[in-house]
């Protein structure tokens, strides 16, 4: 007999015998729609699942369930359905998820709890009711109110994210079927009913359309410099070579109070990896470092939240020049698909998405004339749909265009599918195109960049000249070695130890230390714990430990003059565990400054190179 079986794939017929179990039929429907054996469905006897068979039913025969020659069975895929997830109370955060088994953000936490409205004082003209009471005209308005994001100066263009998932979340269903998946361009695997791809594709496995549309939210909302400073000390690579800069924005997220349930991005520090810069081109190289650089970003309380580059040139009186508008381009199409490798490094975690991420926090700055023709910032980020056509290599720059991307053509290697956007026709009427090639304005979002009228950086570094930045040697400028450390350290004042140690380059040279030799890994985080409670005590605590003490001792060692200022010595003697009697046994010698004992034919310390008398 021929039993029927539909699904939301179509209509399948599966022959079988009266006789056989309803096991061994499963078995056949499996195999039919090219079901996995992990993956949890159902069958129904009745149209709207209802009359469930249950494992109940497995060992009966079909014609005693009964099951008769045309009848029809209804298949639900338990894995596509959408379960309600509890959360907060007052959120309305019932969108189906991951859940409490994602660990989010700080600052997504805390926005959850939030109750995000606007809220209105009373009107004394318009209002007629008490203390107590509202109307339409002080009733409290939903964060995506577009009259009064509208009315903001400057309007607001995006939602925040929080926003946009309180407003999927407001209607009578509170979001029950809202499904917060990222796109994918790939062909699904696995497909059992024609050959792989370049043989065949069904549209079970082919991917759909795409047609691409401006954002309406961000991830975040703004790009906050703790101190103009931080901005002004990278740009000195630029302004002394000449040539572009890369570097990774370092920081934390906290909430940004001019965007309802906004977020903002606070940089505490640029950190510029090993690069190769010209005039008009930066290559990154791969970074030794990187694992350091996170680790001592997380013992100060921070993290990897963007990236930041140049694209400035010189012009006469001190002007640079004015290259990026929105009448050529904002981004280029090489900058947008680095952004996105960013982005989809870096995603966002979040307890509404079948993934448990959805986007990115990761942002991108860009330092370029404005206007005015003076140094400026904006800020960006690409759109999700931006992401998943660079993770699935679908988007090439174009070769003389920076304004324009191009979408591949399928080949025999991969599909690719078709990506469509839309526009103004010649006549004011909607026209859809092809994405060959793609204007680029369709996958940006625009972030506002600031610095606090009053900073208060806790990075704060001492006096100038400051220690050398990173991985400059490239391009000509002072590097990290002992000579820079003893002539930043000279020229700082001991009264503010915790203020002139509270430098994120002179902590990861410290941090990555192999010319003193003297392990500051295992000793720095005692010292980044007194820097992000800026606790004057616990710093010089942390100073009268005996590697420190030692490099003090180098430091005399070293200085060309003699070392007193206004009568005292720069430097505090070293407790007495710091420096060990000269002298040894066996012919060898201790150095009197780092205490190394050295071989008795050396004239001078092998560790600090110091002369022996």
């Amino acid at each position: 007999m021929i039993v029927r079986v539909q699904s939301k794939n179509g209509t399948k017929r599966i022959s079988a015998l009266p006789t056989d179990t309803l096991q061994s039929f499963l078995e056949k429907v499996i195999q039919e729609f090219g079901l996995s054996p992990t993956e949890s469905f159902s069958l129904f006897l009745s149209p709207g699942h209802r009359d469930e068979l249950t494992s109940t039913h497995l060992e009966q025969t079909l014609k005693s369930i009964p099951l008769n020659h045309g009848d029809m069975l209804y298949l639900l895929e338990r894995s596509s359905t959408l379960v309600p997830v509890s959360s907060e109370p007052g959120v309305g955060d019932t969108v189906a998820g991951m859940g409490d088994t994602v660990a989010e953000d700080n600052i997504d936490t805390i926005l959850r709890r939030k109750d995000g409205k606007i809220h209105r004082q009373r009107d004394p003209q318009l209002c007629h009711h008490g203390a107590l009471g509202k109307c339409l005209n002080c009733v409290p308005l939903e964060p995506w109110d577009k009259k009064f994001l509208d009315s903001r100066d400057p309007p607001i263009k995006h939602l925040s994210f929080h926003c946009y998932l309180r407003k999927l979340t407001s209607g009578v269903d509170r979001g029950k079927f809202v499904n917060l998946e990222d796109l994918s361009c790939k062909i699904k695997p696995g497909c059992q009913e024609h050959p792989p791809w370049p043989a065949g594709i069904c549209t079970k496995c082919q991917p759909s359309a795409i047609t691409l549309a401006r954002q309406t939210y961000r991830h975040v909302d703004n790009v906050m410099f703790e101190d103009r400073k931080i901005v002004e000390r990278f740009l000195e690579g630029w302004r002394k070579s000449g040539a572009q800069r890369i570097g990774y924005l370092y920081g934390d997220y906290e909430e940004y109070a001019d965007v309802p349930l906004g977020i903002k991005a606070v940089v505490a520090a640029i950190y510029e990896p090993p690069q190769v810069s010209t005039k008009y081109a930066v290559e990154l190289l791969e970074d030794p470092q990187e694992e350091s650089v996170r680790d001592l970003a997380a013992l100060l309380g921070l993290r990897k939240v963007g990236w930041i580059f140049t694209d400035l040139e010189h012009e006469a009186k001190g002007t640079v020049a004015y290259k990026r508008s929105i009448h050529t381009h904002l981004l280029s199409a090489e900058e947008c698909i680095m952004a996105a490798e960013f982005q989809n490094t870096h995603p966002s975690p979040c307890r509404v998405a079948k993934s448990g991420f959805f986007g990115s926090k990761f942002v991108t700055v860009c330092v370029s004339g404005n206007e005015s023709k003076q140094v400026d910032l904006s800020g960006y980020q690409v759109s999700n749909q931006c992401m998943a056509l660079v993770r699935d290599d679908c988007l090439v720059p174009t070769l003389d265009a920076p304004e324009l991307g191009y979408i591949r053509e399928s080949t025999s290697e991969q599909y690719v599918p078709d990506v469509f956007y839309k526009m103004k026709g010649e006549y004011g009427s909607e026209v859809t195109k092809l994405a060959r090639p793609l204007p680029l304005e369709y996958l940006l979002v625009d972030l506002t960049t600031t610095t606090p009228l009053q900073p208060k950086p806790f990075l704060v570094g001492g006096k100038e000249p400051l220690f050398p930045i990173e991985n400059r040697a490239g391009i000509g400028l002072q590097i990290q070695d002992f000579s820079s450390l003893s002539s930043y350290l000279h020229n700082q004042q001991t009264s503010n130890f915790l203020c002139y140690m509270s430098d994120f380059h002179l902590l990861l040279y410290l941090y990555t230390d192999t010319e003193l030799g003297l392990r500051f890994k295992s000793h720095l985080p005692a010292l980044c714990h007194a820097i992000r409670q800026q606790d004057r005590a616990l710093a010089e605590q942390w100073r009268r430990q005996e590697c420190w003490a030692t490099v003090e001792q180098l430091l005399l060692a070293s200085e060309p003059s003699p070392n007193t200022v206004d009568g005292a010595s720069r430097f505090p003697p070293p407790p007495p565990s710091a420096v060990s009697p000269a002298g040894g046994s066996g012919g060898s010698w201790a150095c009197k400054h780092c205490t190394l004992l050295n071989p008795p034919h050396l004239a001078e310390c092998d560790a600090c190179h110091l002369p022996r008398t």
